[in-house]
């Protein structure tokens, strides 16, 4: 009996040992599953951005999503179980340093034109984050062509318009997307932000009146221990503090020298955006130590942007400003532009191939300050990467995969 009863104690024991093995099993598997694949990226030609181009290079991204190996196949060699793909040239994953996509899109219609809301003139506190939909069409065309990481957010049509964000250009929802919930406060200058139909701002002088009367009010409520904790005052003194930039979109030249005058007075830290006239004003942005995300390179001209040039960006680096391109905010379908054609005539029109591509890429992560893992292939960084069937900046060129976190979201030819 108790030999029996021994063997039945014993029979379970060893039913819940298996019981726990198999569960060990079947979580292991589970997380296997859904890690990241490896993935190896072979390429003709490599354009790092971090140095030298490699030829006949190769990329490693391990299940973390990091790039953790980069240099010729003859020293780096790819392991067994490591995922192949192959371009003949691959870039850095792109970035659109300003651009309204994931708040309008590209229906055009009022359901999903999210970008500016024109009941008041100054409205810092809305977040783009708020508005921003993961799944619009535009976000999966732009990353059909290499784009991996926007900064977009509430477009340049009032004077202080709200938030903008950083998000990658794939993810099921904002917070898989957000790489930077809030990144600037979009300000707009000049006729951009002027109000209709006779309410305030009517003219340039009421512009900065109304912003200078909200920057001396966050000044003071920055020395308050008590000072008010309502979302508006809250954005302000974060920009009194510099912890959070104003995104300054200005076209005309004096508009472009209020802003700096503006910026020194408050001790700002602004980004110029748009800026079509500032080749006028190249010593004054220079000595200002302020970044321009300057406009489209085709961009439309007429009105306030009557003296833009495709030389624009050529010229803001020839006189040593950092410089980035951006899609832009477009009123018309299809909603947006595509850095990657910006950036290739830019490349006809005055910059290098390799600064051409800096504007996309390195030198538009800088400024948005994302550097550190986002803009050039290197040991450590996002495992964002784009991949082209010849050089990105010819027309007959097509982007055949992008790779974002060490994810081949897109094998589309595009």
């Amino acid at each position: 009996m108790e030999n029996g009863k021994w063997k039945m104690e014993n029979s379970k024991t060893l039913t819940k040992f298996v019981f726990i093995f198999l569960s060990f099993l079947l979580t292991a598997y589970c997380l296997l599953l859904t890690a990241n694949a490896q993935i190896a990226v072979q390429g003709e030609t490599i354009w790092t951005m971090a140095g030298e181009n490699i030829t006949n290079g190769v990329i490693l991204i391990g299940a973390n999503g990091k790039i953790e190996a980069v240099g010729t196949a003859a020293q780096v060699k790819i392991p067994s179980n490591y995922k192949v793909v192959s371009a003949k040239v691959v870039t850095p994953g792109l970035i659109d340093a300003h651009t309204v996509i994931g708040l309008n899109g590209y229906l055009n219609q009022p359901h999903d034109q999210m970008a500016v809301d024109g009941s008041a003139p100054i409205q810092p506190e809305l977040r783009a984050i708020d508005a921003y939909n993961a799944e619009e069409k535009l976000i999966e065309w732009v990353r059909q062509f290499g784009v991996t990481t926007m900064h977009t957010g509430h477009s340049p049509q009032a004077l202080v318009s709200g938030q903008t964000m950083i998000a990658k250009t794939f993810g099921k929802n904002v917070d898989e997307a957000a790489l930077k919930p809030t990144a600037m406060i979009a300000v707009t200058l000049g006729q951009g932000g002027l109000a209709q139909q006779g309410r305030s701002p009517g003219t340039r002088a009421k512009q900065i009146a109304m912003l200078r009367a909200e920057l001396i009010k966050a000044q003071e409520n920055a020395k308050k221990a008590d000072a008010p904790k309502d979302l508006k005052s809250d954005i302000w003194v974060k920009v009194i503090k510099g912890e959070v930039p104003l995104l300054v979109t200005a076209h005309k030249a004096q508009d472009i020298s209020t802003a700096l005058r503006l910026a020194k007075e408050f001790n700002l830290k602004i980004i110029l955006d748009g800026a079509s006239e500032a080749p006028l004003l190249l010593d004054d942005i220079k000595t200002s130590g302020f970044p321009v995300i300057v406009h489209p390179t085709m961009f439309r001209a007429n009105g306030e942007t009557e003296s833009l040039s495709w030389e624009t960006a050529s010229k803001l680096k020839a006189a040593g400003i950092p410089v980035a391109l951006q899609s832009s905010y477009e009123g018309y379908v299809p909603k947006t532009r595509v850095v990657l054609f910006e950036a290739a005539i830019a490349a006809a029109n005055g910059l290098s191939q390799r600064d051409a591509l800096a504007t996309i890429t390195i030198d538009a992560a800088k400024i948005i300050g994302m550097d550190s893992r986002i803009g050039s292939i290197a040991i450590g960084k996002d495992g964002d990467i784009a991949l082209y069937d010849g050089d990105p900046f010819e027309y007959v060129t097509h982007c055949i995969g992008t790779i974002i976190d060490g994810k081949l979201v897109s094998q589309t030819t595009r």
